[in-house]
């Protein structure tokens, strides 16, 4: 019985090592993909870290159990489709992206900014591809008319980085 134990104890403690290693490489692209989606600004952004930690609980409640499926994957699945429940709350914001609607948000962070292909995505959110080209499109619209709207240019610093003021700085935070 002891060894039994013994043996668990080895595998949860393996198995907490392989997330912690996951965690530390995908944790900051995922928050970032989350506060995009709740418009909120990267100092500034507690529904996006809530969405982030209650999608890795999630990821580390099925680890032993989804070898075969991509953990990054799978949490950006379960990030989207939890800010998908919850995107009443997420109406508003600052940024550029606060100006679309939360499906429009949900549509175009996982389809640009994260790469998601048109049918997984379609799958994910349980539309048609032509509706999730239509949303994106409409969404794409409306944030080249909201930066036509602030003509501001970004100042950009000596050492070339970008201050967060202006459209582009305000769509990555």
């Amino acid at each position: 019985m002891r060894a039994r134990r013994s043996g668990r104890n080895t595998e949860r403690a393996f198995r907490t090592r392989e997330f912690d290693a996951f965690v530390a490489g995908a944790a900051g692209r995922l928050l970032h993909a989350a506060t995009l989606l709740t418009a909120e600004t990267r100092g500034r952004n507690p529904y996006a870290q809530a969405l982030l930690t209650a999608s890795l609980a999630h990821t580390y409640a099925v680890w032993g159990r989804s070898r075969d499926e991509d953990p990054y994957e799978l949490t950006r699945r379960e990030l989207a489709a939890r800010f998908a429940r919850t995107a009443w709350r997420h109406h508003g914001g600052r940024g550029v992206l606060a100006a679309l609607h939360p499906q429009e948000r949900l549509v175009v962070v996982l389809r640009l900014h994260e790469g998601v292909a048109e049918e997984q995505l379609a799958a994910l959110l349980g539309v048609p591809e032509a509706r999730v080209r239509a949303v994106c499109a409409r969404a794409v619209a409306a944030l080249r008319t909201a930066d036509a709207r602030d003509p501001a240019p970004d100042p950009v610093p000596a050492d070339g980085r970008a201050t967060g003021d202006g459209p582009a700085g305000r769509a990555a935070a």
